[in-house]
């Protein structure tokens, strides 16, 4: 009998994907468009807020444990919101859960370890370019990082946009978590306090990681009237 239980993992973060498509809302009307057609909706969800390159994904953690106790099937919008290493797909393949990407629903277990592979090695080259080209560099002579004068004014710029970056990167979170907020006011939770609470039932990690508070909630809130605003 095909799959009837499906447990929806979502990821985002910091890194503007809600103005590339791949943003919580994107990814959540690829699955609903998916299941949809099979007449089905999601028994339950996880959303991750953090950087695709780590591997110790709570969230992930809790879909696996969700879809082994209810002999549920994981699905995703992409492949890639899993993962871009080897390794990880490989340990996700062995946990006993199976799962299925939106965009690739026919793709087997050797196809998903073959993009994989070439994701990692495609990091793998760009890195070995970069620590070539430094080294190449050196060996002329040329002056590096802030012993080189006529970098500095590129570095201080380097400096300042890092700290426009900063802000970005809030701006982005607060537009990510927005739609989990909006929907748990739809349930009639309106209190910071409320929402906070039910952010951390829900195993939603705060900007910082950890629990959400009600000041938590109130900066996002903030920074999201804020960006409605064009600041």
């Amino acid at each position: 009998m095909p799959q009837s239980r499906y447990v929806a993992y979502y990821r985002v973060s910091t890194d503007r994907q809600g103005r590339s498509g791949l943003g919580l809302d994107a990814q959540r009307r690829a699955v609903e468009d998916y299941l949809s057609g099979l007449g089905l909706v999601p028994v339950t969800e996880f959303v991750e807020v953090e950087s695709g390159s780590r591997n110790d994904r709570p969230e992930l953690a809790r879909a696996l444990h969700a879809c082994r106790k209810q002999s549920a099937r994981l699905i995703i919008a992409k492949l890639d919101r899993l993962a871009r290493n080897v390794a990880f797909v490989s340990g996700l393949m062995e946990s006993g859960v199976d799962f299925v990407a939106c965009d690739m629903p026919t793709a087997n277990r050797l196809t998903i370890h073959i993009l994989a592979a070439v994701a990692e090695h495609e990091r793998e080259m760009i890195s070995e370019r970069t620590r070539a080209a430094l080294a190449s560099a050196k060996a002329r002579g040329t002056a590096l990082g802030f012993a080189s004068p006529t970098l500095r004014p590129l570095q201080k710029m380097a400096s300042q946009a890092g700290g426009a970056r900063l802000t970005a990167n809030a701006d982005d979170f607060a537009a990510n978590v927005a739609p989990l907020i909006n929907a748990i006011r739809a349930r009639g939770i309106y209190s910071l306090r409320g929402i906070a609470g039910e952010l951390n039932a829900r195993g939603i990690s705060a900007r910082r990681g950890g629990s959400w508070t009600a000041s938590s909630v109130r900066n996002v809130l903030t920074r999201t009237a804020s960006i409605e605003l064009g600041h």
